[in-house]
């Protein structure tokens, strides 16, 4: 029989860090919702008994040989699953099935592209998260042009073409989410927000707060340039020439001359937009280039 006649419409993909105590729920209440899915767990260097876990409950698991990151998992766990769509949720119980059945009734529902589960502000596990994911949602939102109303949420489905489109700009660590929903938004692709509940996370967080959030800034702003250059060089090119009209007229009112400090910040102001165009016609060409290809 053909290979293809045995693909799976759905494979939930579920990365896992020394998380077999939570998993030894997970895993059942997962399978018992979806009996049709595949379920890929990805042991992410793992020093308990995740893979007995897996082995009991009918389960994937491919194994990483060393602690690869987040994004690292869930890239192999797309790259191993054989569905039309990818599910991904992590391992740590937060996440709950009866949601993921909610995304994937809502995904076939709407034909769309993406479902991300957006939590609630006070599902977030600390308040500097919450302000924290507040501003990257707002500055996502102001880079993509649509609103994101939970850009780090790592519950969601895919259709899995559309998202290994992308694989080769998603970081190893716990930025994925960041990256694939702004790619996702950028090149076109329909993505819609359904709200979840979510459950206090069991065990230990793997996830350092101000280094991840300094690179999930990094993220938005790399994406951002790649997909809509002048989203980010139009702002900085005006700043700069607001800049040097303020010093401009400062100088000419006091002393009646125009500075070298205001011709180089003209200059810069100049120089940032062209190149911002510059970048503009060098994205559209590279999606031109990937229309063709697809």
């Amino acid at each position: 029989m053909d290979e293809t006649e045995h693909q799976p419409d759905l494979s939930i993909v579920i990365p896992a860090l020394n998380e077999a105590g939570s998993l030894s729920e997970l895993l059942p209440a997962v399978r018992a919702l979806f009996p049709q899915a595949e379920i890929v767990v990805v042991d992410d260097g793992s020093a308990d008994h995740t893979a007995d876990i897996c082995a009991d409950n009918g389960c994937r698991c491919v194994r990483n040989p060393y602690r690869m990151g987040n994004g690292a998992a869930i890239k192999r766990g797309a790259r191993e699953a054989r569905g039309e769509y990818l599910a991904m949720m992590d391992g740590d119980g937060q996440h709950r099935p009866e949601e993921l059945l909610k995304l994937w009734q809502r995904i076939r529902q709407a034909d769309l592209d993406m479902v991300v589960g957006a939590r609630r502000s006070v599902d977030h596990a600390s308040l500097f998260r919450r302000y924290g994911n507040g501003i990257f949602n707002r500055l996502a939102t102001w880079m993509t042009g649509q609103r994101i109303s939970d850009l780090t949420s790592g519950i969601r489905i895919v259709r899995a073409t559309r998202f290994r489109e992308f694989l080769h700009l998603l970081p190893n660590g716990f930025s994925y989410p960041t990256t694939s929903t702004m790619a996702f938004f950028r090149s076109g692709y329909t993505v819609e927000f359904v709200p979840v509940d979510i459950r206090p996370r069991q065990g230990r967080s793997h996830l350092r707060i101000w280094r991840e959030g300094v690179r999930f800034l990094v993220i938005i702003f790399k994406i951002g340039s790649l997909y809509s250059p002048l989203k980010l060089f139009l702002p900085v090119s005006a700043f700069l020439f607001a800049s040097a009209t303020s010093l401009y007229a400062y100088t000419y009112i006091s002393e009646g001359r125009f500075t070298n400090m205001s011709a180089l910040l003209y200059m810069t102001s100049l120089l940032t937009f062209l190149i911002g165009i510059v970048s503009e016609q060098i994205t559209n060409l590279m999606f031109a280039r990937r229309e063709r290809d697809l």
